[in-house]
């Protein structure tokens, strides 16, 4: 199965990218915020690691429960259930981390210069309720990338306008 990891800061365009990305790949698509939390922004890695890529890697189906973004909560009813395919596309903030770099087969990072316009979509997306904790979120990927050094081991920037 082939890897890849689109990555970048919040509201720069990454969701959309990604689903026209797997689309065009006929991948299977598993976004980051299934996992996310605003409490947890990065720790759920082994959850992703262990119900999603180590079946798929067996050639085997694999299945999670996802979680409220928001509330941090297993969705009620809701298992995702993501098929054995020839690519698998991962997308969102810590995608492409340090960790899960060897086997990647593309690191995809999206970027969006303005912050201010980052934050502007992203409270579009998310509801002006979300707006302090989206504050919160930039301050804290900011720190993650420079330390994990995601875009530098990019493949591939896309840079959205």
């Amino acid at each position: 199965m082939r890897l890849i990891a689109v990555d970048g800061p919040s509201g720069s365009g990454k969701s959309t990218y990604a689903a026209r990305l797997a689309e065009e790949l006929g991948a299977a698509l598993v976004p980051t915020d299934h996992f996310a939390t605003w409490t947890d922004p990065v720790a759920w890695w082994p959850r992703l690691l262990g119900e999603v890529l180590e079946p798929l890697w067996c050639r085997r189906e694999a299945r999670y429960r996802r979680l409220d973004w928001t509330g941090g909560l297993p969705k009620l009813g809701e298992h995702v259930t993501v098929p054995v395919s020839e690519v698998l596309v991962v997308e969102g903030v810590s995608a492409a981390r340090r960790s899960i770099a060897p086997r990647l087969d593309e690191a995809i990072w999206v970027e969006l210069p303005d912050p201010e316009e980052r934050l502007r979509r992203a409270v579009a997306r998310d509801g002006e309720a979300s707006r302090e904790h989206l504050r919160r979120w930039q301050a804290f990927e900011r720190g993650w990338f420079a330390v994990d050094g995601t875009k530098a081991r990019a493949d591939r920037i896309v840079t959205i306008t």
